[in-house]
């Protein structure tokens, strides 16, 4: 039985991870922005096979809200043992490239409320020397693209952060998985036209939650995304600078 943080819960992904452990019988602590949404989701969850379900309102800008959020939770459940971290906006590319103030709000959102939070929880799970850390990021931060190197900026940062995390902790014996889906069928992306790249939530749940169970330190999720990111990321810079991505 896990005692799980899920932060931005009521994320459609992070609700078919939470499913899932909840069919395993474990304990939910999860956060997100809308109290009514958490408390749906919660009655969910129980009715699937939960043990305990607590929730609690986040705002994850909120920096100084983080350390006391993740100690209550520990008090709740008598010990933590993995996070998941869920969160995110899809930055308006247009809008950011002509308002840092907006930029700012982004990366505050997508990269330093989840670093933020990790260096909470990392703490904690290298004292106690076991955990797992598991963190949704993108392929968008494999490579910096016109159409979106706000978010991607984000993610990038966020990769590295986690890069340099899973080689602190691994003599800790902590788990610190890095999850890069690439395109998913969620309320964020609704007014995406889909094609054949694009895969639904419970897809990448099940990727996810099978990662976590197996160990895995990082994850593209389907799998066919980490070929596609090692050709883009080898095209030459003359090359790729012409191309419309």
């Amino acid at each position: 039985m896990r005692k799980v943080i899920i932060v931005g819960a009521t994320s459609r992904i992070a609700q078919e991870v939470a499913r899932k452990m909840a069919a395993e019988g474990d304990r939910l602590f999860l956060t997100g922005r809308n109290e009514q949404r958490l408390e749906r989701l919660a009655e969910d969850l129980k009715v699937r096979g939960a043990s305990d379900v607590k929730i609690s309102q986040l705002d994850v800008t909120d920096y100084s809200s983080h350390a006391s959020l993740i100690d209550t939770a520990d008090k709740q459940f008598d010990g933590l043992d993995t996070i998941l971290i869920a969160h995110g906006t899809l930055a308006d590319q247009k809008q950011c490239e002509h308002s840092f103030a907006q930029t700012k709000k982004e990366l505050e959102i997508n990269c330093l409320g989840t670093i933020s939070l990790l260096t909470h929880i990392a703490n904690k799970f290298e004292e106690q020397g076991k955990g797992t850390i598991a963190v949704i990021s993108s392929v968008a931060g494999d490579r910096g693209r016109q159409s979106n190197y706000i978010y991607g900026t984000a993610k990038g940062a966020l990769n590295i952060f986690m890069q340099g995390l899973r080689n602190r902790l691994q003599r800790a014996g902590v788990q610190v998985l890095t999850i890069k889906p690439g395109f998913v069928d969620t309320p964020m992306t609704a007014d995406f036209n889909k094609g054949i790249l694009w895969s639904q939530p419970e897809k990448i749940a099940d990727d996810i939650y099978q990662a976590i169970k197996k160990n895995k330190s990082e994850i593209y999720t389907p799998w066919f995304w980490r070929p596609v990111m090692m050709v883009i990321k080898s095209i030459p810079g003359f090359i790729f600078n012409r191309l419309k991505l």
